[in-house]
């Protein structure tokens, strides 16, 4: 009601202040822009850094293109690095040797941006720390971190620019929007002002230069500082689910969970766990259809970006393990909301479809 009160629906007035400052204070990050999506976060995030025509960004290949198609907006390239078996984001150990091999060779990228997986935090300080050797600014993409920790801190802290995402299949939603956070304030402030057109400080309407309309709205806003309040206990819940899962699923020979990473705590947005053929031999997208017409959702593990047909003539350098969790993983019904009695019934139907007993 307050929005309303105000009467500033459209994307201005105090509710999305509101909702910056209690998102920095929530995680924080010393600045914070709130824009329509996480791929318009992405998106500026790149203008910002200067990614241009013909550079190169190179990105965790295990992802969601939202977080990719940016690069080609900007008239970059990108490049696929595999991930890591341990914590499924981005192989630090390829992306070092990479990096040494591009010095070499005169090709540094523009930017690297990691990536936070099903709520799990990259290792961003060595990935950080070996990128600043070279000069490489480093973009995290945390759409589905909110909530999760890294070395004590919120994820995504500590990047140049870190990008949230609170679509609506989020662990925490406005319906539609994303967040733009990072330590340099004037940077941010660039970005405010880019997201609404780029229009100059003056009483007539005049531009510079192009922007995008880019800001969250103010009844998104509302609702983002809603969602902040029970965010904790989303995370605390989805974490919950997970064990169930592993107590009931990780158990079968053959199945693994989604394994987390000792340097941080994983907000879980969706649990996931690997099946290995030689055990089970159904497929992870037969169980999803199975599942299906007994109303349970479950979903394939991201398809790599390597094998995205739109990035066909992308250069990658790949290990086989994104691949492999593409293969064999499976991600399971994870809502915050889901009822104890909704759990049982959903693990007993995945259970029945892959042949547990």
């Amino acid at each position: 009601m307050e929005v309303f009160d105000s009467n500033f629906v459209a994307p201005a007035g105090p509710m999305i202040d509101r909702f910056e400052e209690e998102f920095c204070a929530f995680t924080g990050h010393k600045a914070a822009v709130a824009l329509s999506s996480g791929t318009a976060a992405m998106d500026i995030a790149l203008r910002l850094l200067d990614v241009g025509e013909n550079d190169e960004v190179w990105v965790s290949d295990l992802t969601f293109i939202g977080g990719v198609s940016p690069i080609l907006y900007r008239g970059a390239k990108p490049v696929f690095l595999d991930v890591s078996k341990d914590t499924w984001t981005l192989d630090v150990a390829l992306l070092t040797a990479e990096l040494e091999r591009a010095n070499q060779s005169g090709r540094l990228p523009k930017a690297v941006i990691p990536v936070d997986l099903y709520g799990q935090s990259c290792d961003l300080d060595p990935i950080v720390s070996i990128c600043a050797q070279y000069g490489v600014p480093v973009v995290v993409d945390s759409a589905e971190s909110m909530g999760a920790t890294y070395e004590g801190r919120h994820a995504g802290v500590g990047a140049a620019l870190a990008v949230y995402s609170f679509n609506g299949n989020k662990i925490m939603t406005t319906a539609g929007g994303g967040m733009l956070a990072g330590a340099d304030e004037e940077m941010l402030s660039r970005a405010r002002y880019l997201a609404q057109q780029a229009r100059q400080p003056v009483i007539h309407y005049e531009h510079t230069e192009t922007g995008y309309n880019y800001r969250m709205p103010s009844l998104c806003a509302a609702v983002g500082v809603g969602q902040l309040e029970v965010l904790t206990d989303r995370v605390a819940r989805r974490r919950e689910i997970f064990e169930v899962y592993t107590d009931t699923l990780g158990r079968y020979e053959g199945i693994e969970m989604m394994p987390e990473a000792s340097y941080g705590c994983a907000n879980r947005w969706l649990s996931v766990l690997t099946m290995s053929p030689s055990d089970i031999s159904i497929s992870p997208a037969d169980v999803c259809e199975v599942a299906a017409r007994q109303g349970v959702e479950c979903r394939p593990v991201w398809k790599p970006m390597s094998h995205q047909p739109v990035f066909g003539n992308a250069r990658s350098v790949l290990t086989g393990v994104g691949e492999r969790l593409f293969k064999t993983g499976l991600c399971l019904p994870s809502g915050s909301a889901m009822s104890d009695v909704d759990l049982e019934r959903a693990i007993s139907v995945i259970k029945s479809a892959m042949g547990l007993h």
